[in-house]
């Protein structure tokens, strides 16, 4: 599919027309940033990536195909070498995609009535089977937060294996929360990784039940219902099974808050009660005695989404078999449910056209410094594709690796850039976990930066972006996000800001390019990434993990 050349006259016009502007140009705007790092470039990579022209860059969708040609073009204008087979830039990712009918309803039923839900409004769901019809009549089983976790003492299926196998598991998002008798229970307030969706999944698929159904509130999750309907309405992807053993739910789905409320009225349960009493190690599960039906047919397509990659060959003989990599997925959500402009387009300016271009940046000023002074070390910049889906790509590239695992120093990634302007502090999600830390540390000094912690722990961003599937496979990584203290703003200005894109363009139609960008909280945020890379290039040593974190044997 990648082989053929893009053949729309208009994308190839904008092609050849974006990468001049990137290598030349377009203004002598000052530069607040390194030097080194093109600001006009990033900025036409930005406008050309988030056009409506590509459609959202959907996964296995003509838009997304166009924008995986464009970065792989523009590094191979870099000079860079292809990191995939036989050099060339691709790393073809096996999915399978379904889209769920949104005329599904999802149908439950006891002694006390039968209700009925529909599809996007109420509920959403999407199968795990590979299939394009799966029909689904199980009863209902509370499952508390649904964890199993031996450290913590805790496990939310006690009782036999029969009674989950083939059930619809009903569960709770995030974490248990701590107490004051165990404040650090789960992290305290920050989240695990029992706290998220794909765990959830992961183990209900593991106790052979047939599906899942996660209470949705906006606290829990951290985002409103209008998220996660515009990220499960449309196309959903999983890597393509090989082998009938993988355990997988024929149905995975969420619902609001007012519908949970619903279903347990049916059970003539109390939602603030089985809440409370899922909080505690004593919980034990509790059959609604309701049955859960779901007919869902599924649009059904296999395709071959690129992550893709280049390599800046390092210059120390001992030491350019090893790698620092750069990440940010290129992809978005592509065309969906429209806003209430009418627009369908998820144009993923911010999410993350916005890494990509600074990676792409990083890149440029690497190629273009001296070869005495490139870093020790080589720099492999990866752009996985299907992050949006659950991480697939840099899931898929942490089990089929480009470059060995155990040469990766590190990975640095860029998910969601700084559009607000210039702060006193950065975040560097995952570095208190290994000797990063003094690596972020030097650099902010250097800059006369704070380091600062993650100001929201509770929605556990260490586990929601690509380097997290590195970190599973021992690779030291960090995610780096802007501080919240904005020069010349309050000490409010950040938060609020935040949340306003949090609630009204996180992913909606409305993340677009936008003219009132402050280019100089992305440029500094970008030179900062390169710096942390750079620095990580040319150590003696690779990092590690701090002795006892839970990544540290890993590797």
């Amino acid at each position: 599919m990648l082989s053929r050349p893009v053949t729309d006259l208009r994308v190839a016009m904008v092609w050849v027309l974006i990468v001049a502007f990137a290598a030349t140009g377009l203004s002598q705007q000052r530069r607040l940033a390194s030097p080194q790092l093109n600001e006009d470039a990033i900025r036409a990579d930005i406008k050309f990536l988030s056009s409506d022209l590509l459609e959202g860059r959907g996964t296995g969708a003509r838009g997304g195909e166009i924008a995986a040609n464009y970065i792989a073009a523009r590094m191979e204008a870099l000079g860079l070498k292809g990191a995939g087979a036989q050099g060339s830039f691709f790393q073809p990712v096996s999915l399978v995609g379904v889209k769920a009918d949104p005329n599904t309803k999802l149908i439950v039923s006891g002694r006390n009535g039968k209700e009925s839900f529909k599809f996007a409004d109420e509920y959403v769901a999407f199968t795990g089977a590979q299939t394009d019809e799966v029909d689904v009549d199980a009863d209902l089983v509370f499952v508390g937060y649904g964890i199993n976790a031996p450290e913590q003492r805790w496990n939310d299926y006690k009782g036999q294996p029969s009674d989950y196998r083939g059930k619809m598991l009903v569960m709770l998002v995030n974490d248990p929360p701590a107490t004051s008798d165990e404040p650090n229970l789960f992290g305290g307030k920050a989240l695990t990784y029992y706290g998220r969706w794909t765990y959830k999944y992961e183990e209900a698929a593991r106790r052979g039940a047939a599906g899942v159904i996660l209470l949705h509130t906006d606290q829990s999750a951290g985002y409103p219902w209008s998220v996660v309907r515009t990220s499960n309405g449309s196309w959903r992807f999983d890597i393509a099974r090989t082998s009938n053993d993988i355990p997988f739910l024929k149905v995975r789905s969420w619902v609001t808050d007012e519908t949970a409320r619903a279903i347990m009225k049916l059970a003539g349960q109390d939602l603030a009660d089985l809440r409370a009493r899922a909080a505690s190690r004593d919980f034990q599960s509790v059959a609604l005695n309701l049955k859960a039906r779901i007919n869902l047919k599924s649009e059904l397509k296999r395709v071959e989404a690129p992550n893709v990659a280049g390599i800046l060959p390092g210059r120390d003989p001992k030491l350019r078999d090893e790698y620092v990599i750069y990440s940010a997925h290129w992809d978005h959500l592509g065309v969906g449910a429209p806003d209430k402009t009418g627009d369908t387009i998820y144009n993923g300016a911010v999410d993350n056209a916005s890494g990509v271009a600074s990676v792409l940046a990083i890149a440029e000023a690497l190629a273009k410094l001296p070869a005495a002074q490139r870093p020790r070390r080589s720099s492999l910049f990866l752009f996985p594709t299907a992050e949006e889906q659950g991480l697939i790509g840099a899931e898929w590239y942490s089990r089929h690796p480009l470059v060995p695992v155990e040469k990766t120093a590190a990975d640095v990634n860029l998910d969601s850039m700084n559009v607000l302007g210039r702060t006193n502090d950065f975040i560097p999600l995952g570095a208190e976990r290994s000797s990063l830390k003094a690596v972020v540390e030097a650099v902010a000094r250097e800059r006369g930066m704070r380091v600062s912690s993650d100001a929201r722990p509770e929605q556990g961003s260490f586990y929601r972006s690509d380097h997290f599937p590195f970190a599973k496979v021992g690779v030291p990584s960090i995610s780096l996000k802007e501080g919240n203290d904005y020069v010349g703003r309050s000490k409010e200005w950040g938060e609020e800001q935040f949340r306003a894109y949090n609630t009204a363009h996180y992913h909606q139609p409305s993340d677009e390019y936008s003219d009132s960008w402050d280019f100089r909280g992305m440029l500094q945020e970008a030179e900062i990434a390169m710096a942390i890379g750079r620095r990580i290039a040319d150590m003696d040593q690779l990092p590690k993990f701090n002795p006892g974190d839970e990544f540290a044997k890993q590797k």
